[in-house]
């Protein structure tokens, strides 16, 4: 059993990865406080016995789970980040990226869902779920700075804003492409400011 707080998405065993792969469906649809782990093993096919030998807790599998989600989540913003050469693109590349992952996923952020659910900043998710949060961040700021922004970290904290509130749109407005908005105001707000 791992005594840490998650294990590495790339490192499972088949059958941790069939538990994970269920959860992270179970957990993103119904909600984390929601699943329990009977119903996770139940649908991965596997004993409860079985889940806690792989995972050790509930809690190192929904942190295993936010970690996966932040991987394939940064590894999108960078391709699109990557495949911009100009400087008010590369700036507002992530929100090309939220809405590439929007499609396929409607319920809006995880990490934003998870840090709702579990307020308690000792869970190993809920430093998973700021991380992920911090890292925008520095990246909006990142790429402000290397276009030349005069102060990237207003510029950063402007982006943050506009990118959260697409995904807040996604339960509060479902009818809206609030990621298209977001996009058409974070070029504005980029251009603006160099």
């Amino acid at each position: 059993m791992n005594k840490s707080s998650t294990f590495d998405p790339d490192t499972l065993t088949p059958g941790a990865r069939r538990i994970l792969d269920t959860a992270a469906e179970l957990f993103y649809e119904n909600g984390i406080t929601a699943v329990g782990v009977d119903l996770v093993a139940a649908r991965s096919g596997v004993t409860k016995r079985t889940l806690y030998n792989r995972f050790g807790s509930k809690d190192t599998l929904v942190a295993t789970y936010l970690l996966e989600r932040d991987r394939r989540w940064r590894a999108l913003v960078m391709r699109c980040v990557d495949a911009r050469t100009a400087a008010v693109e590369r700036i507002v590349a992530p929100f090309e990226a939220l809405r590439e992952w929007s499609a396929d996923n409607p319920r809006g952020c995880a990490f934003i869902n998870a840090l709702a659910e579990l307020p308690d900043p000792g869970h190993p998710a809920h430093r998973i779920a700021l991380d992920e949060k911090r890292w925008l961040r520095d990246l909006f700021e990142r790429s402000a700075e290397q276009a030349g922004a005069e102060h990237p970290a207003d510029l950063s904290e402007r982006l943050f804003c506009l990118h959260e509130g697409a995904l807040a749109m996604q339960a509060t407005a479902p009818d809206v492409d609030g990621a298209h908005i977001a996009a058409g105001l974070a070029h504005e707000v980029a251009r603006a400011a160099l």
